[in-house]
């Protein structure tokens, strides 16, 4: 039987410097992903004490969600340009002082205006992702950046601490307990990170020859794949805390404990979706991720429903509808897979766009960022108008039959499923070994 095996997989000695930028990197992406994810639990004592409207919640929590994402192209063009070590490092600083002014906000307009500066956080994955990607081979990458987004997790992180902080001095103290830590993460950063000249874009390529890629197909496509992963993913943090509040009657603590189920496994094991990425491919992983997806969010979208039937002994009423312990079941499976799909759509990108990996993680992170600012605001929208809370999981189920039909169309459809040219399975390619 022929051999499949892949000349790329061989192992390579990775520098212990490579492996030093990881960690610190992933340590600083997990407390900026903590700090634009801190309206997730911090929102919800200020949507009593201000009075807000769903929909004036769901923009409260998405007003960091836009600044993180509209600057993540122009943080991956700089991190190409100047390297990620002075981009990221600049970036968290200039967060501190926003951070700390959140404490002394009083009107729903303050929380507004100083949330779009907090978002800068944000964009730090844009600028991390093809920061530690160059210092590892090709083989490699999707391990690296999956290790990296497991930062996700810093959503996960940010539902066990704020609620102590809140309980401890009330909301105010988070964000300058945050603001503490965000600062002792700059000087961590700065000094367990390297910079090497090497991986930078020459400086003859021009600002407007990187936006090009907007026009590329697969990117528009990957921008698709990854506004439902991840955009849909900070979404359903940053609601989820207040849905268990408001669907099961839980305190904040009980709550935000919940909601770590899904926000832990959807940021920690994206460095295994990196892996599963690198031995069967971007495409496999994605496709099932998508139908996995496509499953649970179909389950979820169920209302709870009390229907009579007229029987021959009388009308009898029954209750449908998900318990706390078979939601929160098919969120952590929701969670999983959506973790392996944010490492699948970057290992796309790695294949397909090893030169200018800065640009085009920054376009689709846009993308996928400003998924997580427009969900949040249409799920308070959509609760205003229908009065249903799992009207949120009807809409992603839609953005996911967009992104399966589109998948379909543009790589299924072409991909031969027998005969020479076909994939192999990973069981013919253990017969092989």
């Amino acid at each position: 039987m022929a051999s499949h095996t892949n000349p790329t997989a061989l192992p390579t000695a990775i520098p212990r410097q490579a492996w030093s930028v990881l960690v610190v990197s992933t340590l600083a992406f997990t407390v900026c992903f903590m700090v634009w994810m801190m309206f997730g639990v911090i929102g919800i004592p200020l949507k009593k004490s201000l009075g807000l409207s769903a929909t004036e919640f769901g923009l409260l929590t998405a007003t960091p969600v836009l600044t993180g994402s509209l600057i993540r192209v122009p943080l991956g063009i700089w991190t190409d340009r100047y390297g990620g070590r002075i981009v990221m490092a600049l970036l968290m600083a200039a967060t501190v002082p926003a951070i700390w002014l959140m404490s002394y906000a009083t009107a729903y307009w303050h929380f507004l205006v100083i949330g779009l500066f907090v978002g800068l956080a944000g964009g730090s994955f844009s600028v991390g992702t093809p920061y530690v990607a160059r210092w590892f081979p090709k083989s490699r990458q999707g391990m690296a950046m999956g290790v990296y987004g497991a930062g996700n997790s810093g959503s996960a992180v940010n539902k066990f601490a704020a609620p102590v902080l809140l309980a401890i001095g009330g909301w105010t103290l988070v964000p300058q307990v945050y603001a503490a830590v965000m600062l002792g993460t700059v000087i961590l950063f700065w000094l367990g990170s390297a910079s090497d000249p090497k991986h930078r874009v020459p400086s003859s390529v021009k600002f407007t020859d990187q936006l090009k890629m907007l026009k590329d197909p697969k990117v528009l496509k990957y921008c698709q794949y990854y506004s439902i992963v991840f955009g849909g993913y900070v979404a359903l943090a940053l609601w989820m805390v207040q849905y268990y509040v408001g669907e099961f009657g839980l305190s904040i603590q009980a709550a935000a404990l919940l909601a770590a189920c899904f926000s832990l496994p959807g940021g920690v094991l994206r460095a295994v979706g990196g892996i599963l990425s690198d031995k069967f491919g971007a495409h496999q992983v994605t496709w099932w991720v998508l139908w996995v997806s496509w499953v649970c969010l179909f389950l979820l979208s169920y209302p709870q429903t009390e229907f009579t039937v007229l029987t021959v002994n009388g009308p009898r009423t029954f209750q449908v509808g998900l318990n706390v312990y078979v939601f929160t079941a098919l969120m952590f499976i929701l969670g999983i897979a959506w973790a392996f799909g944010k490492a699948s759509v970057f290992k796309y990108i790695g294949d397909d766009y090893a030169g200018n990996i800065g640009t085009v993680s920054g376009i689709v992170g846009l993308a996928g960022g400003l998924g997580g600012f427009v969900l949040p605001i249409l799920f308070g929208a959509l609760m205003d108008l229908t009065g249903i809370r799992s009207s949120a999981f009807m809409l992603l189920y839609g953005v996911v039959w967009v992104s399966l039909i589109w998948m379909y169309w543009t790589e299924v459809r072409k991909t031969e499923m027998m005969g020479r040219n076909a994939p192999a399975s990973p069981l013919s390619r253990s017969f092989a070994r």
